[in-house]
């Protein structure tokens, strides 16, 4: 199945669809796992999304650094949403076969977030995407596959049309 012409929709709003979806999968987990794991409180883990802009400083902003994290989070959610589903009008593969597309599309989020955005942002981390804990390693690489790529490239695949209208 590529498409259902009756459940076709604009693609700005398939896009921010898939995208506010992945958001709240991934946000969700992050408020779960890190908020008992790490014992904070979901501001704190907003905040912890705006250090990346922000730095050190942001922990130190309150409310104002938490939503300004939530919107990043919503924001990068979105862009990857706008990637797959542009990628998916070039590379018919991506729709026709949404779940491997969307698993594999989850991974590369993964290392690239964690081994490019986590290094080269205000949080310079240096640690390789692949040398976390194992604890952490697992849920963080199965969220970004389960809970972001395939729900991006499912909501694309069900609800856009394909590149050959």
């Amino acid at each position: 199945m590529i498409s259902n012409p009756s459940r076709t929709l604009n693609p700005l709003l398939v896009i921010l669809i898939a995208g506010l979806v992945a958001g709240f999968f991934d946000i969700t987990y992050a408020c779960v796992f890190f908020g008992i794991r790490n014992q904070v409180s979901p501001t704190r883990i907003f905040q912890s999304v705006a250090r990346g802009a922000l730095g050190q400083s942001a922990f130190a902003g309150g409310l104002k650094t938490a939503l300004l994290g939530l919107f990043f989070h919503f924001l990068i959610a979105v862009i990857w949403a706008t990637l797959f589903y542009l990628a998916g009008r070039f590379v018919p593969f991506m729709i026709e076969h949404a779940v491997i597309s969307g698993l594999i599309y989850g991974l590369c989020i993964y290392l690239f977030m964690y081994g490019i955005v986590m290094r080269y942002s205000a949080i310079h981390s240096q640690v390789p995407p692949w040398r976390y804990p194992w604890a952490v390693l697992i849920p963080n690489i199965l969220i970004h596959m389960l809970g972001i790529g395939l729900p991006i490239a499912v909501i694309v695949r069900n609800f856009s049309t394909h590149g050959n209208e």
